[in-house]
């Protein structure tokens, strides 16, 4: 999937990013294509690696997780047809298919049209779109049953589908973990000192960046180390520091790269 949606929302009716749009002909008819059987296999790991679009870092979800958010859902459309999606898969306009950024590849959503109740099933193969508010990029054939193809986007709302409790294998119960404290994102940009810091990642959204804070992947010889979220104007940042000096956070960068991890040298005032 593209870092850019199907089709153009801000565009004149018939107008689409790119020269996407919907093909000339149908080449099936979308009311006879049926939604997917969800199938619950197990979640790969290599489709679902943290990545970054933007400046913007994502971090998928590794596992079937519980998923509720209402936002503009947008399509793609015949300019990606034939083109590999981030699972590998060939992209077909023509499938009940979607890109989302941090649900697991696959696996599967239902979108319901917010103003009418229309609703369907998507099969998440891609990642995106990386633009804006929107939260889910559809397959020309999903955008059609929910009736948004002419006007690009539509109000939705996506709901992950889970495994029923009978086929997830149950995992050693472990003591129950106190809830965080509520971050105050803007003090705690301004509670961070002068000095050189790595930045492991930059969100959209702050619950990424406080699950990224949480999990804290930091190889051992950096266990000792913290990590912090801080706001910079409209991205939430995960960084760890300070360091002493230019040279001592380079040899943690050193650290974090050797670890198959990525980060970058920032400094503040």
């Amino acid at each position: 999937m593209p870092p850019t949606p199907g089709a153009d929302a801000g565009a004149r009716p018939g107008k689409y990013y790119k020269d996407d749009g919907p093909p000339e002909v149908d080449e099936v008819d979308w009311r006879t294509v049926a939604e997917p059987e969800p199938s619950f296999d197990p979640i790969s790991s290599r489709s679902n690696r943290p990545y970054e679009v933007f400046g913007v870092r994502y971090v998928p979800f590794a596992e079937y997780t519980a998923y509720h958010e209402q936002g503009v859902a947008s399509w793609y459309g015949r300019r990606y047809h034939g083109r590999l999606t981030s699972s590998g898969e060939v992209y077909d306009m023509y499938g009940m298919t979607a890109a989302h950024t941090v649900l697991p590849i696959p696996s599967y959503a239902r979108v319901t049209r917010v103003d009418d109740g229309r609703s369907i099933v998507v099969r998440i193969n891609d990642r995106g779109p990386f633009l804006g508010q929107r939260i889910i990029d559809l397959s020309y054939t999903a955008a059609r049953k929910l009736g948004i193809v002419a006007t690009g986007t539509g109000e939705v709302i996506v709901e992950a589908i889970l495994p029923p409790a009978s086929t997830v294998v149950p995992r050693p119960v472990s003591p129950p973990v106190p809830e965080p404290e509520p971050v105050d994102v803007d003090a705690s940009f301004q509670q961070v000192r002068p000095g050189h810091y790595l930045q492991l990642g930059a969100f959209a959204m702050p619950a990424n960046a406080r699950r990224l804070v949480e999990q804290n992947p930091l190889p051992a010889a950096m266990r000792l180390r913290k990590l912090q979220m801080i706001q910079r104007g409209s991205l939430y940042k995960v960084v760890t520091g300070p360091y002493a000096s230019e040279e001592e956070a380079k040899d943690d960068l050193r650290l974090l790269r050797s670890a198959g991890m990525e980060a970058v040298p920032v400094e503040f005032e």
